[in-house]
Order: C-alpha cells, then sequence, then structure tokens
C-alpha cells in the first residue's frame, strides 16, 4: 500500500469516527440524560403576585398575613389585620363564635397551620368566593371565605 494510501485511509476512519461521535452526542443531547445521571434542575423559581386591587387577592394576603401574625405570637398585629381586611360584621361574628368554640374564628382552631393555600372559587353578585386549605401536620381543613368586591373586604369566613 502506497503512503498517498494509507493517508487516504487514515483520513477517513477519522472522518468517519468524528462522524459518528458527533451523531452519538447528539442523539444522547435530545434523548435527555443517560439512565445513572442525574437531571438537571429546571423547576421555576417559586413566586407570588397578587394586586391591592383584588379582592380574591386580599384574601389570600390577608390568610399568609394573619397566619404568620399568630405563629409569631404577635396578637397585636393580628388584631390590625382583622381590623384592616375583615368587614365589621364579620369581626362581631368572630368574636362571638370564637365566645362559643374557644378557638381562632379565623383559622378554626386553637393552634397555627404549618401551611396555607387560597384557592378562588368564582366571582358573582358582587363578591367572590375563595377556599382556604388549612394544614396541621398530616391533616388538612378548608374554610371558605368571601370577599366583597366593592370595598375587598373579607365578608364571610364559614366552615
Amino acid at each position: 500500500m502506497s503512503t498517498f494510501s494509507a493517508r487516504r485511509t487514515a483520513s477517513l476512519t477519522l472522518a468517519v469516527t468524528a462522524a459518528l461521535t458527533l451523531a452519538l452526542v447528539t442523539s444522547a443531547s435530545a434523548n435527555g440524560p443517560e439512565a445513572g445521571t442525574p437531571a438537571q434542575a429546571t423547576a421555576p423559581a417559586p413566586s407570588v403576585s397578587g394586586s391591592p386591587e383584588g379582592a380574591f387577592t386580599r384574601i389570600a394576603d390577608f390568610y399568609g398575613s394573619y397566619i404568620d401574625a399568630v405563629y409569631d405570637g404577635d396578637g397585636a398585629t393580628a388584631d390590625r389585620l382583622r381590623a384592616f381586611y375583615l368587614s365589621a360584621p364579620l369581626q362581631a361574628e368572630l368574636r362571638k363564635w370564637e365566645e362559643t368554640n374557644h378557638a381562632d374564628g379565623v383559622l378554626r382552631a386553637q393552634n397555627v397551620p404549618l401551611k396555607w393555600k387560597v384557592t378562588s372559587t368564582g366571582s358573582g353578585t358582587g363578591r367572590t368566593d375563595a377556599t382556604v386549605t388549612l394544614t396541621w401536620g398530616g391533616d388538612t381543613t378548608k374554610v371558605f371565605v368571601q370577599a366583597d368586591l366593592a370595598t375587598r373586604k373579607i365578608v364571610s369566613i364559614r366552615d
């Protein structure tokens, strides 16, 4: 075999090897990570948004802030939050409920939940409705909350 043929064969072998390697790498990338290789986390960072004009946002803001205040043992802040977010008739109703049940009327419990979630359940006739899911260790409870669209005040909290 001549030197020219040997070089030609070596160059051709190198080119074929490079093409096959590129094809395998491209195929592996398109199919995701190999088995046993940890996948990169692609979950978006948590975010919270809202609007001071929305009654539903006010429900979520109230529950988040209120639970924080009660959890921290800050009764004065919890009282101010009630005064700001809850209608006067609801505040009176909660005081009666709390006297009868010896528990927090907003949370419907004597202790503080570890997690909370507010889900919109619709709007109509000047009101917006939400379900508040409270998580207590392994158990959850739900309260049904209604806010007035015009005043953005919470007007009802029900089991």
